[in-house]
């Protein structure tokens, strides 16, 4: 699988980003929610990253494992196999729901059970470990496989990002925020290290349909997250359950082609009523 073509491919549909997996009745970032998002047909799964204390990875959102495992202890604290060996509690965790059979899992059994299958969307939770990571799909042969994500606001961020990520020829993701006082800036920085896809979050949709083009023309998809609480203003996955059009449609419209969420399959429903939609436009001009 290579990210890169997939990305690039003028053909294809919005792709859908699994958040931690399908979750819904599995642990957010367990071996079984990314298996679901395999069997369910998904373009990408987003995963969390996070060291060891012997130096290895595994997945796991927070600080601590108190919400998922109810241990206080934090990841970089224990080992790979300690990690290895703690239960899950089921869905997005919290007392409310139960520890399963579900273990915490390894980087490399992540690697090992996507390859070829899906493409991987890395949160790794500090910048500094980035190259380590890289450094470890690259030895996985899975480096085309995966994204690596990181902010791109600042002239530092630039250098650290070719000499990091860029200069090793993987997907990369910048983040650049259109809310932020210093959004030209931020933007002129994008189109100067033309990044494979670029996240993008605003405070007016209004601020990515007036450069749209741009990024168009400069090949770099673009990328939104919908995820409630972090999305932009108003375009949530609570608003587009209710409209998905106005949310979901309008974001598409504005030149976004790449949607991470945790509604998956009602953007998919939305996603192949439009084709169906489109179709008909076609044969009835």
């Amino acid at each position: 699988m290579n990210y890169f073509d997939y990305m690039t491919d003028p053909h294809r549909q919005c792709a859908i980003v699994a958040h931690r997996g399908v979750w819904q009745d599995a642990p957010e970032n367990s071996l079984l929610s990314i298996q679901r998002a395999i069997e369910a047909g998904y373009d990408v799964v987003e995963i969390d990253v996070r060291r060891t204390l012997d130096g290895e990875f595994v997945l796991l959102h927070d600080d601590t494992l108190e919400r998922m495992a109810g241990l206080r202890s934090e990841p970089g604290q224990l080992t790979l196999q300690e990690l290895t060996s703690t239960s899950l509690r089921n869905r997005d965790g919290g007392s409310d729901n139960n520890l399963t059979d579900e273990k915490l899992p390894s980087l490399r059994d992540v690697f090992e059970l996507t390859r070829d299958k899906i493409f991987i969307h890395l949160d790794i939770k500090h910048r500094h470990v980035i190259p380590e990571v890289l450094a470890y799909a690259q030895k996985m042969g899975v480096d085309q496989q995966v994204d690596f994500w990181a902010d791109l606001k600042t002239e530092d961020d630039v250098c650290w990002i070719k000499d990091n990520i860029a200069s090793h020829d993987v997907p990369f993701i910048a983040r650049t925020h259109l809310e932020h006082d210093d959004a030209d800036a931020q933007v002129e920085l994008v189109f100067r290290l033309k990044p494979l896809i670029c996240e993008v979050s605003f405070k007016d949709i209004a601020q990515v349909e007036a450069i749209r083009q741009r990024f168009k023309d400069a090949g770099i998809t673009l990328w939104v997250n919908t995820l409630d609480g972090v999305a932009s203003p108003g375009f949530t996955d609570t608003a587009a359950l209710k409209d998905p059009d106005s949310i979901w449609g309008r974001l598409l419209r504005a030149g976004f082609s790449a949607v991470q969420t945790d509604e998956m399959e009602t953007l998919r429903s939305y996603l192949a009523a439009q084709k169906v939609a489109k179709a008909r436009t076609k044969t009835t001009v």
